[in-house]
Parts: structure tokens; C-alpha cells; sequence
């Protein structure tokens, strides 16, 4: 082990100047071992200890970590204007996005939201398409919510959509469509008989089969329904486990293995959870332990009272936040471990600590928020055509 090395001097001046500039890039090895290199600059050096060179390595990691932790989230309108309600959104990577609404419309962006192809789906131009699931570019499935509900799918990038799926049963209403891949996928609608609509794929929305009645449909209360909040209510995970959260009269969170009642406001129709997010994916343990959920009332959607509530032991315990999100929200989603996003009706909430805390980061209203499955970009759906992107500040 050398006990010195000889670093670069402009690390130093770095140092000692306490980062009032702008560093240049670093060279590929500031710190060289016993002896000078060859063709290195004698008066561009300096001899250090070893001591040295760890203050100097945890002062600059220090200094990029703070870097990163200054920056905030903020929101950015991407584009508005079409005469749309968007609530679907499904986020491919941080360039590919696809998002579906009302009136027939679906729209598609391969550059990060920075131009967009707009489209009417021909025979559904009245419509509402209020999930949309995609795999790439080209490929994507739409979910029609009610008498008759219809599922289409595309793969030439919304040039032409077949259907998939048909069902005029009276009162169907579909609500939310989650994949767990490419191949498995999950869509849930208001409860027939008594319990739950589910239909279930497992080749890419080809094709879809419903779950009988008399198999494991899970029984709900009267009163009791799913909001069409963007598919945000729903999450199919890796082994086939499967999470819905309900609302209305009842707010409860139902699973293929269990029913636990929620927290969360409930007692209207207009009340109970909108959305729920869980961090673990299922693989290899079951999922669930670390969720979360938001809702609140959407005929009152300044009030924050009861609208998030998220657990670490898979429901056994439920957790209010201290500062919880500043009113009804329709979608959460976790970033990471710590950061949460969720929207609504009156903004964006942004949370760095897991669902404790909320800042309030965006007075723009949005219906839906989803981060890339492939990649760090997050975007935002909403009304008359709005789509927005987190960007940091």
C-alpha cells in the first residue's frame, strides 16, 4: 500500500475554493500511486497522503450528492388542446408513451412527448378509452369501459386496431387493465351478480378469458365498486397474484388470497381509493409488503382528509401520513424506495420519504401518472388533452 499519491492540483484548488466553480471534467486518474506518471506536469501535481486522497474522494461524492439531492420535482405541460379527456397512460421507455381517452382518441409519441400522432380509432369515434397498455412503438391494447365494453388492439402504431375482446352483457363496465409482462395481462370491471368482473390474457391481449362466476371472483359489497381511474387501481404482479382496490360505499383492498377493509374515506359514492401502487414486484416472495393507496372524495377534491394511507407489512398495519397529499388524487406511483408521486384533480403531490410527507409540486391537474418501465421518465395524463413530465429543478 503507498502511503502518498500525487494528485492533480486543480482537485485541490477544488477543494480548498469549497466548490464555488464549476469542476471540469476529472482526469481519468487524478490520484497516481508513489511515483509521478510520465508526461505528467510536475507543477499540475502535488504529493498527498492516503488520508488525504479519502477527505478529498468523500468531499467530492459529498458535494455530487447534495448536487442531487438540491434538485426538486416540478411538473412541465408537454402539449394540451385536444379535445380529449385522457386517462389512459402507459409509458415503454423515457421516449416511447402512448395515452387513450375520451371520444375515440388515442395519441403516441416516440420522442418524449415532444411531438405527438394523434388518432381516432375508426368505428369508436364516441368511445372512451380509459386504459391503455403498451409494448413498444407499434404495439398497444385500448380498453372501451361499457355496454358494449371492448378491448382493440394495434400493431402498426395505432394505424389500424382490431377487437380483441367484445361483451354486451348488461351493465358491463370495465375499469382497469394491469400486465405483469408482455404476455400476462388482467382487466377488472364493476361487479356482475355480486362479484367482481375479471378476464384474464395470456398472450399479449390476443385473447381473453373470463373468469367464471362460479370460479374465485371475489364477492363485493353493496355499494361497493372500482373507480375507471386509469387503471391506476389495479396491479398484476410476476406470480400471478393479483391487488384491486375499491371504492364507494366500501373501500376495501382485494387480492386472489384476501380481502382487507381500508382506512381511507369511504361512505358515497364519490368517495374511497382511486389508486394503489406496491413497490415489490412479486419475485421471489409475494408482493405486497411495502403499498400504497390514494383516493378521497372527487366531488370535493380540496379536501384531504382520509386520502392516503400506505403500509410496510403488506396491510396488517396502515400508516396516515403526517402531511398527506393536498386533496383527492386519482394515481400514485413510486419512483423508488422513498420517492412517491401521486396527481389529481388540483396538482401533483411528491413525496421523498415514502408517503410520509407531501409537497404539494404542481397546481396542474392530472388524471394519471406513470414512470417508464424501461427507464427513468415520468409523465402525467389529463383533461382536454394535457400531458405533462416531471422535470428537475
Amino acid at each position: 500500500m503507498f502511503e502518498y499519491l500525487w494528485v492533480n492540483e486543480e482537485i485541490l484548488r477544488f477543494v480548498a475554493t469549497g466548490f464555488s466553480k464549476t469542476l471540469s471534467p476529472l482526469p481519468v486518474s487524478p490520484f497516481v500511486a508513489g511515483t509521478m506518471k510520465t508526461g505528467m506536469n510536475p507543477l499540475s501535481c502535488r504529493l498527498i497522503s492516503e488520508k488525504m486522497k479519502k477527505l478529498i474522494v468523500t468531499i467530492i461524492i459529498s458535494f455530487i450528492s447534495g448536487l442531487i439531492i438540491a434538485q426538486k420535482p416540478t411538473v412541465e405541460v408537454l402539449t394540451s388542446g385536444t379535445k380529449t379527456s385522457l386517462r389512459g397512460l402507459s409509458v415503454v421507455n423515457d421516449n416511447v408513451l402512448w395515452v387513450s381517452g375520451s371520444n375515440g382518441t388515442v395519441g403516441r409519441s416516440t420522442n418524449a412527448g415532444k411531438n405527438w400522432k394523434w388518432m381516432k380509432v375508426n368505428g369508436f369515434e364516441k368511445t372512451d378509452f380509459r386504459d391503455i397498455e403498451a409494448f413498444d412503438a407499434n404495439t398497444a391494447v385500448i380498453m372501451g369501459i361499457a355496454e358494449p365494453a371492448y378491448i382493440l388492439k394495434t400493431n402498426d402504431g395505432g394505424e389500424s386496431w382490431r377487437v380483441v375482446y367484445e361483451n354486451k352483457t348488461k351493465g358491463m363496465f370495465l375499469d382497469a387493465m394491469d400486465f405483469a409482462d408482455n404476455q400476462r395481462g388482467i382487466v377488472v370491471g364493476d361487479p356482475i351478480n355480486g362479484k367482481i368482473f375479471i378476464a384474464r390474457t395470456n398472450n399479449s391481449g390476443n385473447t381473453w378469458e373470463e373468469i367464471e362466476e362460479k370460479q374465485n371472483r371475489p364477492v363485493t359489497d353493496s355499494g361497493e365498486a372500482f373507480f375507471a381511474a386509469s387503471g391506476s387501481n389495479i396491479k398484476l404482479f410476476a406470480n400471478d397474484d393479483y391487488f384491486i382496490v375499491s371504492g364507494g360505499l366500501r373501500s376495501r383492498l382485494i387480492s386472489n388470497s384476501s380481502v382487507i377493509d381500508l382506512p381511507i374515506v369511504q361512505g358515497k359514492e364519490s368517495t374511497g381509493a382511486n389508486a394503489l401502487d406496491i413497490y415489490d414486484n412479486g419475485m421471489p416472495k409475494k408482493p405486497g409488503q411495502r403499498m400504497i393507496v390514494v383516493g378521497g372524495d372527487f366531488s370535493a377534491d380540496s379536501i384531504a382528509h382520509k386520502n392516503c394511507f400506505y403500509t410496510l407489512n403488506g396491510g396488517k398495519t396502515w400508516l396516515a401520513p403526517v402531511t398527506p397529499p393536498h386533496g383527492y388524487r386519482s394515481s400514485v406511483e413510486y419512483l423508488s424506495k422513498k420517492d412517491v408521486l401521486s396527481c389529481g384533480l388540483n396538482g401533483v403531490d411528491f413525496s421523498d420519504d415514502g408517503g410520509k410527507n407531501w409537497k404539494w409540486i404542481s397546481k396542474e391537474g392530472f388524471h394519471v401518472c406513470r414512470i417508464a418501465r424501461i427507464g427513468t421518465a415520468i409523465f402525467l395524463a389529463g383533461s382536454n388533452g394535457k400531458v405533462g413530465k416531471v422535470v428537475w429543478k
